[in-house]
């Protein structure tokens, strides 16, 4: 697209429904994913630059990010560069919060690092909410991808809790509720 590489992000047509249903929710998403996206870049948190947005064909049109997923690159980095990307990570996740914008899929997956700064992707399932509860999910989602994909580091994980209350003043509220949030879901779990 005019000499810049990019990605399409297409939302796929689902046929088991309504056909204007259908339209109705593609359209909905597409908007809100593009809105939270403009209103994280205007938190200063890096995003990818959205070129155009194509509703009739369910698509966004926006810059490719160079760099790897964090996912991939967190376990090879040097302990001192691992721990500054996870302190990145907390204040990304604080920023977010302290604009009242939940990413709905918080994890090493949907960052990409690239070079020094760390590239938020993916807000298909973001909102803005102001409760506690739905900014817990996010950091407790954070927080199983560390134990699960990065689980012989996940460790780091305090420098992003530590990072995330420094930059966000109900930081700690919020820690608290996903304490909360892991007991109830001991108890809900079938063994």
């Amino acid at each position: 697209m005019m000499g810049r590489r990019v990605v399409f992000k297409q939302r796929v047509v689902k046929s088991y429904r309504h056909p204007v249903l259908d339209r109705s929710l593609q359209t909905f998403r597409i908007k809100n994913e593009v809105r939270l996206m403009l209103e994280a870049r205007r938190a200063g948190i890096p995003i990818p630059v959205i070129y155009s947005v194509d509703l009739p064909e369910n698509r966004i049109v926006m810059e490719e990010i160079g760099g790897m997923r964090v996912k991939d690159a967190l376990d090879d980095l040097p302990r001192d560069r691992a721990e500054e990307v996870c302190r990145k990570i907390g204040d990304i996740a604080a920023r977010l919060h302290a604009n009242d914008i939940v990413h709905g899929d918080l994890t090493t997956s949907n960052m990409l690092l690239d070079g020094d700064r760390i590239v938020v992707i993916d807000f298909s399932l973001g909102s803005k909410s102001s409760e506690l509860e739905d900014k817990g999910v996010d950091m407790h989602l954070l927080e199983e991808a560390f134990h699960s994909a990065h689980y012989r580091r996940s460790e780091l994980y305090e420098a992003v809790k530590d990072s995330y209350m420094k930059a966000y003043p109900g930081g700690a509220e919020v820690l608290k509720k996903v304490k909360e949030i892991e007991k109830r879901g001991r108890y809900t779990r079938k063994e």
